[in-house]
């Protein structure tokens, strides 16, 4: 985010003068988004692909920094384990073909990381959590070798005061303790940015969130952690408490969460998301850099906020605001909520419906808003992690009562024309491309089959003859094998 950071322990007075600092940097803001121009111009999309490397065994293999020198690609970086690796595709104007050409880089990106995998007997694996972890996998000793991320698990330590606790409740039960951040790193995710015009931020952000929940249960692809058969997207659960800096935390817990699906609808700007997170949120990493940014708006110039960006870095928002300098500065809505997988074609299908979604009902958001709770929008996200296609959403309509129930096939039936007609009027995406990601969409749907339900199918047929250790890295070998074919998960044949 624009800080080095080269030290993970932190003095009381640093904590106090970034906190400082973050007030500063939130006037500056102020002053940035009141500015005219700022964040002119069209909508352009940008991507982060989180990557497992496995053993020819299809086990967790920790060896992230040593397939990152091979590779020599500025794409990729190192992410939290050292079985992860993060993949960041190249900003592109969302109109045109830019899906196809979102794809075609990823599989440029995706071959490389490939090759420079296989000089170090791993391969890679582009699935939410791998089926083939075990809690040996998760500890401290699994951190990347990075100042970062080591910076980070001591500082939710130093708030927590405890161990993380972990408990799901899907088909199975999962309790189990966690001593650091690496649990965390079990989660692999396709995070999609959407770069935003300033005026239109709190329509299109407040679209995102309605959007989120029917995307999420048409992309389920994490059912599984620790052996356990959880959600749907189990990832959901897993990275909220696995970062979770709440001593105690319950459920109804008076403190906000750092991972969590937001507390209300934006009623003005971005601003209020930044602010949110300082109010709410206490510094993790406490690195303040040399700008003064209130300083640089007052001359004119575009402060970077990078104690800002540092710190909104390590609030969790399902979907996020980002404010960047870059590109002549600009604001974008970060959507976290994706799996990582079954393919490409896949998850840039999953980015056609969200995003495409998202365009279509950002003009009309005032009007949704009025039928439909920020609660019972948080519910509909809540209940695609965990059920998928079988979730029941509520939609808003116009007679009343509003909401109403859907189940998701009828849905989707409803919300796939919209999502093309955001695509292709709002976001000048050519209709062929627009029809063709959205196509595999329509027949996942019409077939029934995420990558959630194959594997918990396949899991199930697997365990009937195997014991369980190898029923896992039975499933995660076919799962590869399909993958390797480029073909989307709705055709995959259960053997």
């Amino acid at each position: 985010m624009g800080i080095e950071i080269d030290r993970d322990q932190f003095s009381e007075a640093e904590y106090a003068a970034f906190a400082a600092k973050l007030e500063s940097n939130l006037r500056a803001l102020g002053l940035v988004l009141r500015r005219p121009g700022f964040g002119a111009g069209p909508f352009s999309i940008g991507a982060e692909l989180e990557l497992n490397l496995v053993d020819g065994a299809a086990y967790p293999m920790p060896v992230n920094r040593e397939v990152l020198a091979s590779a020599k690609d500025r794409r990729l970086a190192l992410e939290l384990n050292r079985f992860n690796l993060e993949l960041n595709a190249t900003p592109v104007a969302l109109a045109g073909r830019s899906l196809s050409a979102l794809h075609a880089e990823l599989s440029d990106a995706i071959a490389a990381v490939q090759r420079a995998a296989a000089l170090h007997g791993a391969r890679v694996a582009v699935i939410g959590i791998l089926p083939t972890l075990a809690e040996s996998d998760l500890h401290s000793g699994m951190l990347s070798d990075s100042m970062r991320y080591r910076a980070l698990s001591a500082g939710l330590a130093r708030l927590k005061q405890q161990p993380f606790q972990v408990r799901i409740s899907g088909e199975e039960e999962l309790a189990i303790r966690a001593h650091d951040v690496s649990f965390e790193g079990a989660n692999t995710s396709f995070q999609i940015h959407l770069r935003v015009p300033p005026e239109r931020f709190a329509d299109t952000y407040n679209a995102a969130q309605l959007a989120t929940g029917p995307a999420l249960a048409a992309a389920g692809n994490s059912p599984f952690f620790l052996g356990r058969r959880l959600w749907h997207e189990t990832r959901v659960a897993l990275f909220r408490q696995a970062v979770d800096d709440r001593a105690d935390a319950t459920g109804d817990d008076w403190r906000p969460a750092r991972v969590s699906f937001g507390h209300g609808w934006v009623r003005r700007d971005a601003y209020e998301l930044f602010a949110e997170a300082v109010a709410q949120h206490e510094p993790l990493l406490p690195v303040l850099g040399p700008e003064d940014p209130e300083g640089v708006c007052l001359a004119g110039g575009l402060p970077k906020l990078a104690e800002l960006r540092l710190h909104s870095g390590t609030v969790w928002r399902w979907n996020r605001a980002v404010y960047d300098a870059s590109s002549g500065g600009h604001l974008r809505v970060e959507l976290r909520a994706l799996s990582a997988g079954p393919t490409l074609r896949d998850m840039v299908a999953n980015v056609a419906f969200l995003i495409g979604l998202t365009l279509a009902l950002a003009p009309r958001m005032e009007e949704h808003m009025q039928r439909i709770t920020f609660g019972q929008t948080r519910r509909n996200f809540y209940e695609a992690a965990r059920h998928g296609l079988d979730a029941e959403l509520l939609w808003p309509c116009e007679r009343a009562p509003s909401p109403q129930p859907l189940a998701m096939p009828e849905a989707l039936a409803q919300l796939l024309p919209l999502a093309r007609a955001g695509l292709v009027a709002e976001g000048g995406v050519e209709a062929a491309d627009a029809d063709t990601w959205l196509g595999v969409i329509a027949e996942r749907v019409q077939r029934r089959q995420t990558g959630a339900s194959w594997q918990r199918a396949l899991q199930a047929q697997l365990s009937r003859s195997r014991p369980v250790r190898e029923t896992w890295a039975a499933l995660l070998e076919r799962y590869l094998a399909h993958c390797a074919t480029g073909q989307p998960v709705h055709t995959w044949p259960l053997r």
